[in-house]
C-alpha cells in the first residue's frame, strides 16, 4: 500500500529564484487534500487525513508558493482532461495556430509530460513530427502504443542538461506542468538545450491572477506548489534564455499561454512591484464566504429532503468537499475518469463513482465542481439523466444541476 501520510514542511527559499522566504505565511488553508491524484482506496481510506497547506510570496521575484515537499508523482502527467473533447478541440486551435503563425509544417514537436499521449494524438493528425517525455514508465508504454514506439522516452528533465531524441526540435509543448516543478528552472533550461536556435515553446500553466480575482480558494491544490501569475512565468522563462513572442490568458482566463523563442542571450528581467493585497485580501474573504454558501445550500437541500451528489473528481471538487459540509452531505461524486472510480476523495471520503451509478441511485440535485467544465457537463447530465425511469417504469424528475461560482452556488 503506498504512503499517503508523509508531508514535510521545510523549504525556507524561493523554487523559481532561490531567495529567502518569508517567516509568516500570508495564508493558511486547513483540511486540504493531501494531493490531487494520489486518491485513498478501501484499503487506504481510513489512514488519509487533511493537511495544512501554507502560502507564501517571494518578494523578490514575485512568486507564490506552497513550503511544503511536492506531491511524490510530481515529473507524472496525470491527465483525466485529455479525455474531454473540449480540451481535445482547445488543443487542435493550438497546433493549427502554431503550425501556422511560426511556420512549424513538417517540423519536430517534444512534449515535455505527455501523459498517456492523449494531446500529442491530436498532435498527430497534423503533419509534423511528433515525439514526447513521460516519467510513468505505465504511461511511457501506453502513449508508444498510439504515437510509436521510437517517438516516446520514460524520462523526465532532472538536469539542464538532458538532451531527449538527440535534441534539435522546433518546438516544445508544456501543458500546465509547469506548476508541479520543485526545480522549473531546471526543466525550462533543459527544454532550451533540446531546441535548434531559434527554436519555439508553448507553455500554458494555471492563472493566479484568476484565482484572485475570483476568490476561488478551491483551486488551490498541493499538486500546484508553485502558483504563476503572467509576470512571475514571463521572468522565468527570460531566466532561462528564452525570449518572449506572445503571452496572455485562455480559457475564462483561469490559464497562462505564453510562446517563447529560443535566445541566444539571457535578457534582464526584474520582478514586478505591482501589490496584490486586495487580491489576496478578496481570496480569504471567499474562502469563508463559499464555506457559507455551501452549509446553506446544503442546508435547504437537507431540510426539504433532497439528495445531492457532486460531478467532478479533481482538485477543485476535493478541495471544496474537504473544508465545506458537503463532506457530510454529497452522497457521492461522479466521474467519467475510469482510474478515479471505486476510491474516495482525499480529506473527504466521499465515495468516486461512475456517472452510470447515478441510474441506480439517483439524486434530487448535482451540484457540479469542476467549473472550467460546467457547460460540458450540464449536457451530460440532460442527455443521459433526462429519461429515467425507476424499477417500476416510472419516471424519475431530472435532477437539478448547480455549479460552483466563487463565492456561491449557482442553478443551471
Amino acid at each position: 500500500m503506498k504512503d499517503i501520510s508523509k508531508i514535510e514542511y521545510h523549504r525556507k527559499t524561493c523554487l523559481m529564484c532561490g531567495s529567502e522566504l518569508k517567516s509568516e505565511p500570508l495564508m493558511i488553508l486547513e483540511n486540504m487534500p493531501r494531493s490531487a491524484q494520489d486518491i485513498p482506496d478501501e484499503d487506504e481510506v481510513s489512514a488519509d487525513s487533511g493537511i495544512e497547506l501554507r502560502l507564501f510570496k517571494c518578494e523578490d521575484c514575485g512568486l507564490y508558493q506552497f513550503d511544503c515537499d511536492p506531491v511524490s508523482y510530481y515529473r507524472d502527467v496525470i491527465r483525466a482532461v485529455g479525455l474531454s473533447e473540449t480540451m481535445r478541440n482547445l488543443r487542435r486551435s493550438d497546433y493549427a495556430y502554431m503550425i501556422e503563425k511560426y511556420g512549424l509544417l513538417g517540423k519536430r514537436f517534444l512534449e515535455c509530460g505527455c501523459g498517456r499521449g492523449e494531446f500529442l494524438e491530436v498532435l498527430s493528425e497534423f503533419p509534423v513530427e511528433v515525439y514526447g517525455t513521460e516519467n510513468n514508465a505505465e504511461f511511457a508504454e501506453s502513449a508508444k502504443k498510439t504515437i510509436g514506439e521510437d517517438r516516446i522516452i520514460s524520462s523526465f528533465p532532472e538536469t539542464e542538461n538532458d538532451i531527449f531524441f538527440g535534441g534539435d526540435f522546433d518546438c516544445f509543448l508544456s501543458f500546465n506542468f509547469l506548476e508541479h516543478q520543485p526545480h522549473p528552472t531546471v526543466m525550462l533550461k533543459s527544454m532550451y538545450n533540446n531546441l535548434k536556435n531559434g527554436g519555439y515553446g508553448l507553455i500554458t500553466v494555471p492563472s493566479f491572477e484568476y484565482i484572485l480575482k475570483e476568490g476561488r480558494y478551491y483551486e488551490l491544490i498541493r499538486d500546484h506548489i508553485a502558483n504563476y501569475s503572467l509576470d512571475t512565468l514571463i521572468r522565468l522563462c527570460r531566466d532561462c534564455g528564452f525570449e518572449i513572442l506572445e503571452s496572455g490568458y485562455i480559457g475564462i482566463g483561469d490559464t497562462l499561454r505564453v510562446v517563447v523563442r529560443k535566445a541566444k542571450t539571457v535578457g534582464d528581467t526584474k520582478a514586478s512591484g505591482d501589490e496584490e493585497t486586495e487580491e489576496l485580501k478578496r481570496l480569504t474573504e471567499n474562502y469563508v464566504l463559499i464555506k457559507s454558501a455551501v452549509k446553506e445550500f446544503t442546508d435547504e437541500l437537507e431540510n426539504e429532503g433532497k439528495r445531492l451528489c457532486l460531478w467532478g473528481a479533481g482538485h477543485q471538487g476535493f478541495t471544496i468537499a474537504s473544508t465545506t459540509t458537503l463532506s457530510q452531505r454529497a452522497a457521492y461524486i461522479l466521474d467519467s475518469a475510469p482510474f478515479k472510480q471505486g476510491k474516495f476523495a482525499p480529506a473527504s471520503h466521499i465515495p468516486i463513482v461512475a456517472p452510470e451509478h447515478f441510474k441506480d441511485d439517483p439524486c434530487d440535485a448535482i451540484l457540479i465542481v469542476a467549473p472550467g467544465y460546467a457547460k460540458e457537463i450540464n449536457e451530460t447530465i440532460k442527455r443521459s439523466f433526462g429519461n429515467l425511469k425507476d424499477k417500476n417504469g416510472a419516471d424519475i424528475n431530472p435532477p437539478e444541476v448547480f455549479k460552483l461560482s466563487s463565492d456561491r452556488i449557482e442553478k443551471m
